[in-house]
């Protein structure tokens, strides 16, 4: 009895073959490598349009401005070295100073809130002719 269901077990895969494919069976289409790869490259392209259209629409709406705070606005800052800047940052009715170097922050004083004086630029005397008449001058003086 063994032996019979061992020989029918064995059996199987070549009854499986001999049987076949049925003659109306639709053949599969042959799947092409270059099909492939042009539609997740398309793919690609498109997800990476998405993501810079996404962008460009962010950066037109101010969006990436959305956390600034009322409470805190920067006044002014100065570069004092190549990493190290002082930034002078208006909380409330106060301005604190601060030095900012990378990996540390330090508060350096504290002055009451005051009037922002802009640097005048040195006004221009006269037109251009004139100027570049007096700049001649000073060149033939020396």
């Amino acid at each position: 009895m063994k032996l019979i269901a061992a020989w029918v077990l064995l059996s199987l895969p070549a009854l499986a073959l001999a049987a076949g494919t049925p003659v109306d069976a639709p053949a599969e289409p042959a799947i092409s490598a270059a099909g492939s790869l042009m539609q997740v490259f398309i793919g690609l392209v498109a997800v990476l349009l998405l993501i810079a259209g996404t962008a460009w629409v962010a950066k037109r709406l101010g969006v990436t401005q959305g956390g600034a705070s009322s409470l805190l606005r920067v006044v002014s800052s100065a570069s004092v070295g190549t990493r190290e800047r002082v930034v002078v940052v208006e909380v409330g009715d106060a301005w604190l100073v601060v030095g900012v170097a990378p990996g540390s922050v330090n508060a350096l004083m504290t002055l009451p809130k005051g009037d922002i004086q802009s640097a005048a630029a040195p006004a221009l005397s006269g037109s251009f002719a004139a100027r570049l008449h007096q700049m001649i001058e000073k060149r033939r003086v020396k």
